[in-house]
């Protein structure tokens, strides 16, 4: 709802929204109140009968109804007058109140004055607990009689009790269902009345207690004796039924705005179909079924033909309820059109009000606000909620109301806008405004209310008085800048320098002013440079920039000397002007080089370092080989990958590959050492797995360092391989006559994560076929490594990259170079940037044709 809806709306008008955000109407709620007292009251009314036929003797009392069957025991008649009397003055309680009285914000009536409770109040608390505490102990004490067995001497503690079945053999002991219904019930009305409780804690007892009441009920409209006691125990009084119905009614209405109850008593939608079927359930289902029970009785048709007419009644009822409540929901879903087309539109004025950055006011004649804009708010430090309906004398400083309420009444006696520029003295202090009022008007044409629209000049006749000084501090600034300064035209035309081009170019700056600045370039540059001047003046956002490539100036002597040209664009009045921050770069573009060819150098040693420490691996005839090292971009260019073919006789052969975290000279000496100890242990004649244990003690004794590799030893003569693979990337097998996959394996952990003293991870190695004609392929994480992609993506491209190359072709060292290079390329498109060291080696297990080559 919009500000304007609020304010113009008389209270109590409509429907009023709720914490929950159904809608409600007060007079609907007001009736339900009333009905659960009332309820409440007749409840108490039937107690208080049965409760004067014990007093009197008078059996008609106890019955009620005369032929009732079972009377109403002494302890339910004061347990149903307590119930009765705490319900009623729960529900005496004003709307949206707790416990203790307190109302809570936007629903009920107000509370004191200082929000605690009064002492009639508190008392009709005390009493209702008090009450339903009663209600609660006498159903629960006769409960455990019947749960225990034994007697508690209540159940004649008031009275004799001479109407006591002889199946019962216990008078005055009220039946089981009642005793429930009492504990029910009381427990409902004592939560009703807590300050915080929930309203379905209260009411989903009070149903509960509705439906057994029904239940007995139902046991004397179809004459069912079970449905009026629990095996042999006292059955239920008629009237003690009717009580707990009524008191099953009174409870759950008691908060009609809160819980179930407010689904059923809201004016919306939900409240209209929910209220017609409720009725419907309660009402249809028990008519019917007494109807067909008494044609049974009456011999008018039989127990199928009854289930039938029954399911059809239900069947006919309930269509026209849904069709009926089709009907309703239409209404109301038109009707909620209507209302949501009338609240967007003023959801739009007070958006478009909001987003308005000048304050923005709506007042009727007489001076109160009916809305008002976020600019407002903020400008006058109070909330919308604080404003609306209020006048300018409650809202704004004294001398600001009569002025502001002097110009509304100014406007409207002139019947035309009126707009003036004046100070205004706020809380925050004094501002210059641009004041805009106009009428609004209705369909007759007359002035309903006042529109005001205030905008905030002050920036603007600040900065009038600024301009002169700005204009002294831009000199200032100008002559303190540390580079030499110079402001064009967009001809390029010097209009202004500072004392530092003297300096940088040897002229002085009144001798600049005027000429192109051209004349500061040589001459073979200055086709470059004035184009790139163009360009920049044609962007239609230009931003500062800074360029330092390939730009001269030149002195009056000829001499030329790199410079560093800062430019950017300033707009002054109607002209646009370019401001030129120029630098001599000489010393730095000395430095730069001389830095540059310090890198290379390093990067040189470091990069035969690299080699060295790596080695060449043997090129043994009977294994065909190709291998690709790459050495990182990043300084220094050297790494901890390494790889090594290591011959263990006859037609065995050793194959390893490593990668050592981290990059520079500590990794690339790590690599070195590992590569040796690997070489050596390999030629003991070690298993991959007792050598990758032996790597992993000597790596565990460098501080911090972690180590990923793999091990793989060559039988050609068994035509298979064992492998071991310490947390490193899977090894790639292409077949002869089969497609490229992993060698499967169990990958173990890093070397260097094993700790002795948390316990030690074996390294585990796996043996698989190669017959002869397969190449596998080792390589190191950089290779397939890519910001963005997943690695199994790019193992997948080097698998098909593979086959795509080697498969059906007898392989050799020529094709397996090729095969090697074609991978770089494809999982490398662009080497000079990679940012981490590549290692690739491929090795062929040559097929018999080859092997009788080789040999011969």
């Amino acid at each position: 709802m919009t500000g304007e809806q609020r304010a113009s709306e008389p209270p109590g008008a409509g429907a009023v929204p709720q914490a929950g955000g159904l809608p409600f109407h007060a007079s609907m709620l007001a009736a339900a109140r009333a009905a659960a007292q009332v309820a409440a009251l007749l409840a108490a009314l039937l107690g208080g009968l049965s409760l004067a036929g014990w007093i009197l003797d008078v059996d008609g009392l106890k019955r009620i109804l005369p032929g009732a069957g079972t009377s109403m025991k002494a302890n339910t008649a004061v347990a149903v007058v307590a119930l009765g009397l705490s319900v009623f003055l729960v529900a005496r309680r004003p709307l949206g109140t707790g416990a203790a009285g307190r109302t809570v914000p936007g629903r009920g009536a107000p509370g004191p004055p200082s929000g605690g409770t009064t002492g009639s109040s508190r008392a009709t608390l005390i009493t209702a607990r008090a009450a339903a505490s009663l209600t609660l102990l006498i159903g629960g004490l006769t409960g455990l009689e019947y749960l225990t067995g034994a007697g508690f001497g209540i159940d004649e503690l008031l009275f004799e009790d001479d109407t006591a079945g002889v199946a019962t053999g216990k008078p005055g002991l009220m039946s089981p269902n009642t005793a429930a219904g009492l504990v029910l019930g009381g427990s409902a009305s004592l939560l009703a009345s807590l300050p915080r409780a929930r309203a379905w804690t209260s009411q989903v007892p009070g149903l509960a207690l509705l439906a057994l009441g029904m239940l007995r009920l139902y046991g004397a409209l179809y004459s069912v004796p079970e449905l009026e006691r629990f095996g042999a125990y006292t059955g239920m009084a008629l009237h003690t039924a009717i009580a707990l119905v009524l008191l099953g009614t009174a409870l759950f209405l008691v908060r009609p705005d809160e819980g179930p109850a407010g689904l059923l008593m809201n004016s919306g939608t939900t409240g209209a179909l929910g209220r017609r079927l409720f009725v419907t359930v309660l009402v249809v289902p028990p008519l019917l079924g007494w109807a067909v029970l008494a044609g049974e009785d009456e011999g008018l048709f039989g127990a199928r033909l009854g289930t039938a007419l029954l399911v059809a009644g239900h069947v006919a009822v309930f269509m026209t309820v849904v069709l009926a409540s089709a009907v309703v929901g239409r209404r109301v879903e038109e009707a909620h059109a209507r209302a949501e087309w009338q609240v967007r539109q003023n959801e739009l004025l007070q958006a478009f009000m909001d987003h308005t950055p000048a304050e923005v006011f709506i007042k009727d004649l007489e001076g109160r606000f009916l809305a008002v804009n976020t600019t407002f708010e903020a400008d006058t430090g109070l909330t919308r909620e604080q404003v609306l309906g209020l006048r300018d004398a409650d809202v704004l400083p004294p001398d600001l109301a009569r002025q502001a309420r002097a110009a509304d009444l100014a406007m409207l006696a002139r019947g035309a806008p009126m707009q003036r520029e004046e100070l205004m003295r706020l809380p925050d202090g004094e501002r210059d405004v641009l004041s805009s009022l106009f009428p609004l008007y209705d369909t007759d044409g007359k002035p309903y209310a006042v529109c005001g629209v205030i905008t905030d000049i002050s920036e603007r006749v600040a900065a009038q008085r600024e301009v002169q000084r700005a204009r002294r501090r831009f000199l200032s600034l100008l002559e303190s800048a540390p580079d030499a300064t110079l402001i064009l035209d967009g001809d390029g035309t010097i209009v202004m320098a500072n004392a530092q081009v003297e300096r940088v170019f040897g002229l002085v700056p009144d001798d600049l002013a005027g000429h192109d600045v051209g004349r500061l370039v040589p001459p073979g540059r200055r086709r470059r440079h004035s184009a790139l001047l163009s360009a920049y003046l044609r962007l239609p956002d230009p931003r500062p920039t800074v360029v330092d490539r390939d730009l001269y100036g030149r002195r009056p002597d000829g001499s030329e000397f790199p410079v560093e040209v800062s430019v950017s664009r300033l707009q002054a009045e109607q002209q646009t002007l370019v401001v030129l921050s120029v630098r001599d770069i000489t010393e730095r573009r000395l430095a730069e080089a001389a830095r540059a060819e310090r890198a290379e150098q390093h990067r040189h040693i470091a990069y035969t370092l690299q080699h060295s420490l790596m080695g060449e691996p043997p090129r043994l005839p009977y294994l065909p080989s190709a291998h690709r090292y790459l050495a990182s971009v990043q300084d220094p260019g050297v790494g901890g990958d390494w790889f090594d073919v290591i011959p263990l006789g006859g037609r065995r052969t050793g194959v390893i590959i490593g990668d050592v975290m981290g990059r520079g000279l500590e990794a690339a000496s790590v690599m070195g050492q590992l590569r040796a100890a690997a070489h050596a242990l390999a030629r003991t004649g070690a298993s991959p797995g007792a050598l990758m244990t032996a790597l992993d003690t000597f790596v565990g004794d460098l501080p911090d360092q972690l180590v990923t590799c793999v091990y793989l030893v060559m039988d050609q003569d068994a035509d298979k391989v064992t492998l071991c693979s310490a947390g490193h990337l899977p090894v790639i097998a292409l077949p002869p006559d089969g497609a490229a996959h992993q060698l499967r394996s169990p990958v173990g952990v890093p070397l260097g994560v094993n700790d002795a003293t948390s316990g030690w991870v074996p390294f585990e190695e796996a043996t698989q076929p190669l017959p002869p004609g397969s190449t596998l392929v080792l390589y190191t994480d950089g290779l397939v490594e890519k910001p963005g992609t997943d690695i199994e993506v790019q193992i997948g491209v080097l698998s098909r990259t593979l086959e795509r190359v080697l498969k059906g072709a007898p392989v050799d060292r020529e094709l397996l170079d090729r095969a090697a290079d074609l991978l770089i390329a494809t999982l490398l498109p662009d080497p000079d940037a990679h940012d981490d060291d590549v290692t690739l080696l491929m090795i062929s297990v040559p097929g018999p044709e080859a092997e009788e080559g080789t040999r011969g």
